[in-house]
């Protein structure tokens, strides 16, 4: 099975992922990886899509190497591990990209999904959106030690995210789960496993 995990900033989607590795793996081989990045190439462009000192990233310029760095993802991690037949846990996929750069970039749903055709092609299984108010997100990681160049955005910005990723909810609703994020991690971790294990 392939299954993402989506959500806006400090949703808790990273730490929530680790957990359900931890369970999963008592039973079946398991991989977890992260967009963008997660191979060595795809790490290299997550640089250039992050790091605050490259300010003249333009909003297509991102959508472009967030689709490249996908298409490296998933040749050289994803896709062999699922034809290896391991469970991919995979932080962030395709759905970020329509939330952030389709949505709150104003790029438009078609734009993105065209640049990400061969991502189109290879759609998770399954998909966790944990939905948590952006405000809320943003004060779970003001401590943070490095914030990147997405974290620090306007409020509006993250509000914008929010919506976009309630569109995409609504365009995949057999595919996409969303979970109350202002809750117990105990108990979002519940729900999930049990979603997991009932499609296993």
């Amino acid at each position: 099975m392939f299954i993402t995990f989506e959500g806006g900033e400090g949703t808790g989607k990273t730490t929530l992922m680790a957990k359900i590795a931890e369970v999963l793996r008592k039973n079946h081989e398991v991989i977890t990886t992260r967009e963008p990045g997660g191979s060595m190439i795809a790490e290299a462009i997550r640089d250039v899509i992050l790091n605050p000192k490259y300010e003249g990233v333009t909003p297509i310029t991102e959508a472009l190497l967030l689709a490249a760095s996908r298409a490296q993802h998933l040749d050289e991690i994803i896709l062999p591990a699922i034809k290896a037949h391991k469970i991919v846990l995979c932080d962030r996929f395709l759905d970020s990209s329509l939330a952030y750069q389709a949505y709150a970039r104003n790029l438009g749903f078609d734009f993105v999904l065209n640049i990400n055709a061969y991502a189109v092609k290879h759609l998770p299984d399954l998909t966790f959106y944990i939905d948590l108010d952006p405000q809320v997100g943003m004060k779970r990681i003001e401590n943070r030690e490095k914030y990147d160049r997405l974290d620090q955005e306007t409020k509006d910005f993250h509000h914008q995210v929010r919506l976009g990723y309630l569109e995409v909810c609504q365009r995949y609703p057999n595919r996409i789960i969303k979970i109350d994020g202002d809750q117990p991690i105990e108990d979002i971790q519940n729900q999930i496993l049990h979603e997991i294990q009932a499609r296993l």
